[in-house]
């Protein structure tokens, strides 16, 4: 039967699993929007093109899944770098759908046209760099080649954005639906095999040091083996610490969590690792600027070290590894701790007897970890009411809430994740906005959750600025998300690093903010003044977190900052 290339698009984003597709209709794209018409993939009308682009990112990352957006040609696509950018930097398979002016005005200015002919913009060259794939589709003929490499790229297991430009008359012209048959849409391809031979060498480390860490990433919580990561840790009594966005792949309440890992963390961690452990295994994460403190070299130097990631291009990017296996994370640690059951029983290796220096590095790291750090024991004086917030929202959820936070630095030193909960720190290019929208995206994954989960998003008011036009769309769509936002007035890191660095320079940081209470009822939304310990007292476990939409203001001081200096 023929149909329209439209309603095959439609039709392989339905088969790929996609269920909810955020965007802005225009002119050049109104086919496709068309065919999702009658479709059972919802369209969410975002705001602005960015927070779309965030929405979807937001959705695969808490789904786990495949997530869509969608343009419309020139402005409509351009709006999209942004949010496009951090999925690719955060490797999200987000499948983005733009229009384009008919093939036949190509070169001649078309209203929009981004073709690259004429002068126009060339849209492939500008996303090139921040997609797995982008292609401009101009003929049918290979249509199904084109889809299968989308498919195939979406679908493994070192992901990314794929984008599809089609042509205004491409999305009308008729083809064979017999076409999708071509096109595999289903099951993630094979994962990678584990070397048996690395994974001997890799438990053989593991025997031979005295004090193991694990250093485990967003790839533990992406192959899902956060069980395989605590079954290791307890089997062994192999401290943890992770990255900014392993957050909770084992319990941040456990005994042998040493927390997040990184420059803005003031965990023991750093000092576990720098003066304690032996062996540092690495599990699923980059080792970037903020995790390995600017590539400290120090940090590693005269340990071992092992590496397992499914991406081949993490393996010893950084270090030179005694042991790298390229793989899936969850197969290989389920074997190497059945391994160590057994040797374990045998009596052939015993328990790492580390616990006891612990809380010696926890200590540590509330003080300076070096000289021209700032005294890290004052954050919790300094910030007195931000750290009470997060103690509250550990104490309300204990389980089945998540985080999308701009602001990272109080989170990662103050909440404490469970591995019930979920945090996405605003990771990828580090975008302010992202948290608002992205939370927007985790909203609308949630609904396909068996449990009911509160959704919040922390932003600083800088931020708020850049993305507060998507609280309508959270209204529109009746979604129960918790925005923080931290008032102080000011570019918090900008101020920070003028008062370090710049000798109280202060230039371009500081701005009037609106009313909120008075903007919350605009929007109509409820509204939250914290300005004391009792105002938390008397809001926090009131709110209706299911059902409403918040904005709790928290008031902080704009002189006041986090101790840490940026080496720049």
């Amino acid at each position: 039967m023929k149909i329209a290339v439209s309603e095959l698009i439609v039709r392989f984003m339905e088969r790929l699993g996609i269920d909810h597709i955020f965007g802005m209709p225009g002119a050049h794209i109104l086919p496709i929007y068309d065919s999702l018409y009658k479709s059972s993939i919802k369209s969410v009308l975002a705001k602005h093109e960015q927070g779309a682009s965030f929405m979807a990112g937001g959705y695969a990352r808490a789904s786990g899944g495949i997530s869509a957006c969608i343009t419309t040609a020139g402005p409509g696509a351009t709006n999209l770098v942004t949010g496009i950018a951090n999925a690719y930097v955060d490797k999200q398979p987000v499948l983005i759908i733009t229009g384009e002016t008919s093939t036949h005005i190509f070169g001649k200015g078309g209203l929009q046209e981004s073709s690259g002919e004429g002068g126009s913009i060339d849209q492939d060259a500008l996303f090139k760099s921040i997609t797995k794939y982008t292609k401009l589709i101009e003929r049918t003929d290979y249509l199904a080649n084109v889809l299968n490499r989308a498919a195939k790229i979406l679908l493994s297991d070192s992901s990314g954005p794929v984008l599809l430009s089609i042509p205004f008359n491409i999305q009308k012209e008729l083809v064979d639906d017999s076409l999708l048959e071509q096109i595999k849409t289903t099951g993630n391809n094979h994962h990678l095999r584990h070397d048996v031979y690395a994974a001997n060498e890799f438990v053989q480390l593991i025997q031979e040091a005295s004090f193991p860490v694990i250093v485990a990433g967003n790839g533990c919580i992406v192959s899902g083996a956060q069980a395989q990561v605590a079954q290791l840790s307890d089997l062994m009594g192999i401290p943890v610490t992770s990255s900014l966005k392993g957050k909770g792949v084992i319990s941040e309440h456990s005994r042998l969590s040493l927390g997040s890992l990184g420059v803005t963390s003031y965990s023991g961690a750093y000092h576990y690792i720098f003066e304690t452990a032996d062996l540092v295994i690495f599990l699923g994460a980059g080792f970037n600027e903020r995790t390995s403190y600017v590539w400290n070299k120090d940090l590693l130097k005269n340990k071992k070290i092992a590496q397992i990631d499914n991406n081949i291009e993490q393996l010893e990017k950084v270090f030179k590894a005694d042991v790298a296996i390229l793989g899936d994370i969850r197969t290989i640690l389920t074997a190497v701790n059945l391994s160590l059951e057994k040797q374990l029983k045998a009596g052939i290796v015993k328990r790492k007897e580390s616990a006891h220096l612990l809380d010696a590095c926890q200590l540590k790291g509330k003080g300076s970890r070096d000289d021209t750090a700032s005294d890290m024991e004052n954050l919790s004086t300094r910030f007195p009411l931000v750290k009470l917030f997060f103690s509250e929202l550990e104490s309300l959820f204990p389980k089945n809430i998540m985080v999308f936070d701009d602001n990272i630095i109080f989170a990662q030193n103050f909440f404490h994740v469970s591995s019930e909960n979920r945090y996405y720190p605003n990771s990828g290019v580090s975008s302010l906005g992202h948290a608002i929208p992205a939370a927007i995206g985790g909203c609308f994954a949630a609904k396909n959750f068996p449990d009911e989960w509160g959704i919040f998003a922390v932003i600083g008011d800088g931020g708020f600025q850049m993305c507060c036009m998507e609280i309508m769309t959270a209204v529109n769509y009746q979604l129960p998300v918790t925005i923080i936002l931290f008032n102080n007035s000011t570019m918090g890191l900008i101020r920070k690093n003028q008062f370090q660095q710049y000798e109280e320079r202060y230039i371009d940081c500081d701005f009037v903010n609106p009313d909120y209470e008075l903007l919350s009822q605009s929007f109509g939304i409820k509204h939250y003044k914290i300005s004391s310990e009792a105002d938390l007292d008397c809001f926090l476990p009131k709110l209706d977190y299911k059902n409403s939409i918040n904005l709790i203001e928290i008031m902080i001081d704009k002189d006041v900052f986090p101790g840490y200096v940026s080496r720049r």
